[in-house]
């Protein structure tokens, strides 16, 4: 298996002690990508995780964690930006596949960059569109080995 596009929610998850099953589930998939080097970010999910684990958590991060944490992540895998092309085929997918401009941008990333994979709670486990498979760490049929390589 390929590179795996991290969504937002699964790094949000990780900080989030509101759902302790999901948060253990959260790090345990995220350490094992990056310790086998296979996980990518989008410019986009490092903002949302930003704005998120700052201002939407019920124990927000301070400042500087926050950031210390998106410096992290920056560091210890790829992270693709946004560009004319990525957010062309993000429209026409918005409007193809009746997906949220965000979504779509996500999908749009791993399309554009050649992911084949998605990691998010934002789809059904298992869906492929496109080319790009999701995968759900969330889901009951989620199986983990699927990520080591």
């Amino acid at each position: 298996m390929s590179d795996i596009l991290v969504d937002t929610n699964v790094l949000v998850y990780s900080f989030d002690p509101r759902d302790r099953t999901k948060q253990a589930q959260a790090r345990e998939v995220i350490d094992l990508l990056l310790s086998n080097a296979r996980a990518v970010l989008s410019v986009q999910c490092l903002t949302e995780f930003f704005r998120i684990v700052r201002w939407r958590l019920p124990e927000p991060l301070p400042p500087g964690n926050a950031l210390l944490e998106v410096s992290r992540f920056s560091r210890a895998c790829p992270v693709y930006s946004l560009t004319l092309p990525v957010v062309m085929e993000a429209i026409q997918a918005s409007n193809s596949y009746q997906m949220s401009i965000w979504d779509a941008l996500i999908w749009a990333i791993a399309k554009v960059n050649q992911i084949s994979y998605i990691l998010t709670e934002d789809a059904d486990h298992g869906r492929l569109l496109d080319g790009i498979h999701y995968l759900n760490p969330f889901d009951a049929d989620f199986d983990i080995a699927l990520l080591e390589g």
